[in-house]
């Protein structure tokens, strides 16, 4: 999820703001700009199917995807086709994509849906709380935050969804020796995640500091235009002690 063209206080015309809190500090804005036909006809039809309403209470996994199997969270899940190819290749884990911007939910549920991924649940809401209030201790095979907005302005630094607080809470969900795996193109910001999830005591780096992109990790459109034209990507892939 790259948010960084947004501006503070921005809001998607005709999406459901109520949903998310008024916390004074949030680690997202929610774009301008109105869904397709398409995207809000597949948040009518699917996400009833494929969502996993916010509560304040522990979330069941195996009653939400009927069987026991690993999960994994995603944070930040854009459009949805990493999520789905990464849900598509490894079958026999379960993941929980959270995106709170409606195209992007929308456009998962519909691979969700032509895909017939089983696997593969999704949540509307912001990932802190989701995190705080239904996902137990030590309950997490692995977490995945991909490309979130970095926030590039230093006043805006305290938008960082990855604070030491919130890794903080991250490790705790993590089972032993589950991982964090986090990605960025912004070199400044994977300094700053370095820095952050190695003064985490729960986290131990598998690397030296950064690692090499994990191979379950699909390349985007996006980061392989970049690349192309030499800019760079940082992994990291933290694991819980």
């Amino acid at each position: 999820m790259n948010e960084s063209d947004n501006k503070p206080g921005q809001e998607t015309a005709g999406e459901p703001t109520g949903r998310f809190s008024r916390q004074p500090i949030r680690s997202f804005v929610l774009r301008q700009g109105r869904m397709s036909d398409a995207q809000r006809r597949y948040m009518d039809e699917l996400l009833p199917r494929f969502a996993i309403p916010y509560k304040q209470a522990p979330l069941d996994y195996a009653a939400t995807f009927g069987r026991k199997a690993p999960v994994v969270l995603e944070i930040g899940c854009g459009m949805g086709d990493t999520t789905a190819k990464i849900a598509a290749t490894l079958p026999d884990t379960d993941f929980i994509g959270i995106e709170v911007h409606g195209p992007g939910v929308g456009n998962l549920c519909k691979l969700i849906d032509e895909q017939g991924l089983t696997n593969l649940r999704v949540m509307q809401h912001d990932a802190t709380e989701v995190v705080r209030d239904m996902l137990a201790p030590d309950s997490l095979a692995g977490i995945h935050v991909y490309f979130p907005d970095p926030w590039p302005k230093k006043r805006h630094h305290k938008r960082r969804i990855l604070q030491p607080a919130f890794v903080r809470q991250l490790a705790e969900r993590l089972t032993p020796g589950g991982y964090l795996h986090c990605a960025t193109d912004w070199e400044e910001y994977a300094q700053f995640m370095l820095e952050t999830l190695s003064a985490e005591p729960l986290l131990q780096n598998t690397a030296a500091d950064y690692a090499p992109k994990p191979d379950y990790r699909p390349l985007t459109k996006f980061e392989a235009r970049g690349l192309r034209l030499g800019h760079g990507v940082w992994d990291l892939v933290f694991k819980r002690v």
